[in-house]
């Protein structure tokens, strides 16, 4: 659909500011508006010879079903795709300290993709099955701050003398499609109408599900893995 906008758009653009946002659509797709500001449509005007402006949007498949993936084709309408999680979080909604000499780390599993970066890049301090399973003191701080910036979710972020390094700073916003895996946002894109964010966790990098069978929709929660989903494409 062409969005017919008069010609005081142009006038008006120069004061918007060009913002990327992402809106999962209730039992639909997720859609990414890389703009704010409405460009004009090339080839087309209207009947006074005036330019055509519109925002323009891309619909990204969340259903996993798509056969033009990472795009929208509307397979979650006969697939009966539904937006809503079918069961209560296993996962409390529980943001954790781990207390170090001079680093503290922090988690909350909520929001945990289950991407294993902390545990494949440093397991002295990351350590599946253990109790505490983060040790701060396991390794420098130099590498613990390394590896909890690999963290895709924002379920780790770190202290130090009382400051807390929750976002990256001066990151581009881009959607990455990951390989038979989830959206992985970074650069702050502005995530509308969703409220089930996990207490502490960053808006600055985020991961969303894209196979259809995620309980934390629309974030990410590493189901993808236990139902094998594939994508060749990406």
């Amino acid at each position: 659909m062409i969005v017919d906008m008069s010609s005081s758009f142009e006038a008006k653009s120069s004061s918007l500011v060009e913002k990327p946002m992402l809106k999962p659509l209730p039992n639909g797709p997720l859609y990414l508006t890389s703009s704010s500001v409405p460009q004009m449509v090339q080839n087309m005007e209207k009947s006074t010879g005036e330019p055509i402006y519109k925002i323009t949007s891309v619909a990204l498949c969340r259903c996993g079903g798509s056969k033009n993936k990472p795009f929208c084709d509307g397979t979650h309408v006969p697939l009966g795709f539904s937006s809503e999680n079918k069961s209560p979080l296993q996962t409390r909604d529980i943001r954790k300290d781990y207390v170090g000499k001079k680093i503290i780390v922090h988690d909350n599993r909520r929001s945990c993709s289950h991407s294993t970066e902390c545990l494949r890049n440093l397991e002295s301090v990351f350590r599946l099955g253990e109790r505490p399973w983060i040790n701060p003191d396991g390794a420098t701080i130099e590498s613990v701050i390394d590896t909890v910036k690999k963290c895709p979710s924002g379920a780790l972020s770190y202290s130090i003398d009382g400051i807390e390094d929750r976002d990256q700073v001066d990151r581009e916003p881009i959607v990455m499609v990951g390989k038979n895996g989830p959206y992985y946002v970074t650069g702050g894109i502005e995530l509308v109408g969703v409220e089930n964010w996990a207490s502490g966790t960053s808006k600055e990098h985020y991961v969303l599900c894209r196979c259809g069978a995620s309980n934390n929709k629309p974030f990410c929660d590493g189901t993808h893995l236990s139902i094998n989903f594939e994508d060749e494409k990406s």
